[in-house]
């Protein structure tokens, strides 16, 4: 769990103890307990100032529990905010969970959340040889389902290291459907602080793999993009040392690019319910450092080689969606098999 587990304005662990449910260990993700960790920093294990709870970090010394870590637990209670992309480690954590659950024989009760961003599903499915912590199984970079969905998938597609199977209990959402457009409660992680870049995260995550900033170290991260070296279109941020951001890109530097601080509504207009390619086509014609324009983070994230190859060789947008048909057909036949809630189609 984190800072998004939360009952109204108690949090569960709260909520918990106050049922006299016996919590032996709490196992934070990445960002950690309080979800105040910058994105991709190492956090380490510690206690709980307010209950004195241990608390095991899985995105510090190991991703995924050991057996010791487990051995006194009955059952594991998964309660995390995901939003929906590949990407977000959150799933990654779960899967991890789940085998390390599967391997030692406890069951896994998953508390489940609507997806902000479960009303569609776009963009390319993951080829393995790009896996990674930021991307392990084959689904494309908007899966539309929600961690208890997600879940019900890993079991059921034998995804799980060795074909193991997670025991789960799943309490799903009252009155959520993946036409509902649901607004979090609590911020998932430090950079993503409004609904609009939690819309907006899908397509703009895959700039963390190239030259441009995508506003992280200011007051409107994930709604903003651009580079020192663009040109000067009127719009401008400083990337400054921040909440969230110690040492974002371009820190101290005024960026030059697009400013996307637009209410949900004009945002879901933009995306038009799909994974937008604009953005990334827009900044790489902006780059006057085009060969330097990836970095080798980027196929990571987008799970393949294929389409960084795309943009460079100016392929249009409807080439690359075309490209990316065949598999998304085939997981949006498989993740039928597996939804709890009525579908946006």
């Amino acid at each position: 769990m984190n800072q998004t587990s939360m009952i109204k304005k108690t949090h569960l662990v709260d909520s918990l103890k106050s049922r006299g449910v016996d919590i032996k260990t709490i196992f934070a993700p990445e960002h950690g307990f309080r979800g105040k960790a910058d994105a991709g920093a190492h956090v380490a294990n510690g206690r709980d100032i307010k209950t004195g709870l241990p608390i095991i970090s899985l995105y510090g010394k190991n991703k995924k529990p050991t057996a010791s870590q487990l051995s006194n637990i009955d059952i594991v209670v998964f309660d995390i905010q995901d939003v929906g992309a590949r990407f977000y480690t959150y799933i990654s954590t779960l899967e991890y969970m789940m085998e390390a659950c599967a391997e030692q024989g406890k069951e896994m009760l998953i508390l489940d959340r609507p997806n902000p961003n479960g009303f569609y599903v776009d963009g390319p499915v993951l080829n393995k040889n790009f896996k990674s912590f930021v991307g392990m199984q084959s689904i494309p970079i908007v899966h539309g389902m929600t961690v208890a969905e997600y879940a019900l998938m890993l079991n059921g597609e034998s995804w799980l290291k060795n074909k193991a199977h997670c025991t789960l209990r799943i309490i799903t959402c009252e009155q959520y459907t993946h036409k509902t457009l649901y607004r979090l409660p609590v911020a998932p992680s430090p950079n993503l602080r409004s609904p609009s870049a939690i819309l907006l995260y899908p397509s703009l995550c895959l700039f963390e793999g190239t030259e441009v900033s995508v506003g992280r170290g200011t007051k409107h991260p994930f709604e903003v993009w651009g580079n020192p070296n663009y040109r000067d279109n009127g719009f401008s941020f400083t990337p400054i040392s921040s909440f969230g951001s110690a040492n974002p890109k371009y820190k101290n530097q005024k960026c030059y690019g697009a400013n996307l601080q637009l209410p949900p509504y004009d945002v879901l207009k933009i995306l038009k319910g799909q994974f937008n390619l604009d953005f990334l086509k827009k900044a790489y014609s902006s780059s006057k450092h085009t060969t330097k324009f990836f970095t080798p983070f980027f196929n990571k994230l987008a799970g393949n080689s294929t389409l960084k190859q795309q943009i460079l060789d100016k392929k249009s947008e409807a080439e690359i969606r075309a490209s990316w048909e065949p598999n998304l057909t085939k997981f949006k036949t498989i993740r039928k098999k597996y939804l709890l809630y009525e579908d946006f189609e």
